[in-house]
């Protein structure tokens, strides 16, 4: 199953429940190290749309943290996705199939800055392909080439149409679904701590 087959399978909205763990298996009850700092657990909001092309996702706090909105965009080209500049120093991220229902977000090139903050991101669909109803995230967190933090994210699939939003976005209603691109300085040298 091919990078464009996953991505077209995951569009809709998605409730998620974020955990952290230590590496050693232990709950983390507050992230210091992750792009956007702050208490496990919490529940986002997430919206993926994909046209066949295009991929956005935009992810909103609504349980556990303050609201937040984090955007991003990606195009597929030469059957991988490849994500705009998250910011500064950014090697550059890719999507890449691991076969039906299995996708990787990953840097697409190692470099320097990966020493200061890599995220790769595991993403298991379950259910019928055409449809899975349930997502599972798995990211493991370095930090100045050190792993700090794992992140379990479970997702359960709330519609097929992200392109309103959902009654209980926090945002309200109405309004465009996703907002500009985020963009993070943890890729910069000198790059201190997670913002």
């Amino acid at each position: 199953m091919s990078v464009v087959d996953n991505l077209f399978a995951m569009r809709g909205v998605w409730h998620d429940r974020l955990q952290g763990f230590h590496p050693d298996g232990s709950p983390m009850d507050f992230d210091e190290h992750g792009g956007t700092p702050g208490p496990f657990p919490y529940e986002n909001l997430v919206y993926i749309d994909f046209d066949g092309t295009t991929y956005e996702q935009t992810n909103v706090a609504i349980a556990g943290r303050p609201l937040h909105v984090r955007s991003f965009r990606a195009t597929v080209a030469d059957g991988v996705l490849r994500f705009g500049q998250l910011g500064v120093g950014d090697p550059g991220h890719v999507g890449v199939s691991g076969g039906p229902g299995v996708l990787v977000f990953t840097p697409g090139v190692i470099d320097d800055s990966l020493k200061r903050f890599s995220d790769p991101d595991f993403i298991l669909l379950s259910g019928p392909m055409e449809r899975p109803t349930t997502r599972l995230r798995v990211t493991t967190l370095y930090r100045y080439a050190r792993i700090v933090r794992v992140l379990r994210v479970d997702g359960v699939r709330l519609g097929d149409d992200p392109t309103r939003r959902w009654a209980e976005d926090p945002r309200g209603a109405n309004g465009a679904v996703h907002e500009v691109p985020s963009t993070t300085m943890v890729y910069e040298a000198g790059a201190t701590d997670a913002r």
